[in-house]
């Protein structure tokens, strides 16, 4: 395994790094990189495809729960890019050289999950030739309206947390309203097309803390790539390290939306077309600009 370090994911040549076996490992010296935004490191077998990877957070002290969601391997033996889509809390207080950072990591899209009282308290602060684009969660701009009568729900989720030992029963309620609640449909169905149509550089998609709306986000973006739910739910249960707070989620609320989703449609898939209203081709267009070949 050839070794090299990159400044971008797709950059041309990099620092060679030297050669390891492919159970083995790789000392680098300190001092033998220099300082960048991000490296980036692509590993070439010498048979097989090469892969790209990178440290999962950018390590920004002022949303510690900004972190790549690319890096994993697919069901079929594919790889989830990096350096194409971040997850995010809220970004109002990103300091002047944290913005530069992620201009330096080509960040061309914020897209926003949060609430319109959310949006007015705490406004993004990134850089102008970032576009913005709202993807409200709960938006009321669909009308009020359920797949679900909202009672039956409601009834259940109360239900399930209790059972699952849940220390938020709101958050066991609203993990499963993201999937019921029409208003969210539109709002991930904007957040997939984005994805999928920013072929121009990298996007961000947050909420506040960057660990609900945000989380179930991912999940989706995640499971549509054919990401195994066991490491979709690792990098949901990884925001519990990223913002320090070893409870900041619970797998029984992700695992009470995929509940829902079996519940209402009967598969994943059935909820993309149906609940999503995702066309054949943007799903392929995600694929194609996300995953490895």
């Amino acid at each position: 395994m050839t070794v090299t370090a990159l400044t971008s994911p797709d950059a041309a040549t990099g620092v060679g790094l030297g050669t390891a076996p492919r159970a083995g490992s790789l000392t680098v010296p300190a001092g033998a990189l220099p300082k960048a935004g991000r490296w980036y490191f692509r590993l070439v077998p010498d048979a097989g495809s090469p892969l790209v990877v990178a440290d999962r957070s950018l390590g920004l002290d002022s949303a510690r729960n900004f972190r790549d969601i690319g890096g994993y391997r697919t069901t079929d033996g594919r790889w989830v890019r990096s350096g194409l889509v971040y997850r995010s809390g809220k970004l109002n207080g990103l300091t002047d050289a944290e913005q530069q950072r992620l201009v330096s990591q080509h960040l061309t899209l914020d897209v926003d999950l949060r609430n319109a009282v959310q949006r007015h308290d705490d406004p993004d602060r990134l850089p102008a030739q970032v576009a913005y684009q709202v993807a409200d969660v709960v938006s009321f701009s669909h009308g009020l309206r359920f797949h679900d009568p909202a009672l039956m729900p409601l009834a259940q989720a109360v239900a399930a947390g209790l059972f699952s030992g849940s220390s938020d029963l709101g958050q066991s309620i609203a993990y499963p309203f993201m999937v019921n609640f029409v208003g969210g449909d539109f709002a991930f169905h904007d957040l997939v097309t984005a994805v999928a149509a920013n072929t121009s550089g990298a996007t961000v998609f947050h909420c506040s803390a960057g660990k609900d709306r945000t989380g179930w986000g991912t999940a989706v973006l995640l499971t549509l790539l054919g990401v195994p739910r066991a490491t979709v739910e690792a990098d949901f249960l990884a925001s519990n390290r990223y913002t320090g707070d070893p409870k900041a989620v619970e797998l029984s609320w992700l695992r009470a939306a995929f509940a829902e989703v079996d519940h209402l449609y009967g598969d994943f898939d059935t909820y993309v077309r149906e609940g999503l209203k995702l066309d054949g081709a943007t799903v392929a267009a995600l694929r194609a600009r996300l995953l490895t070949s």
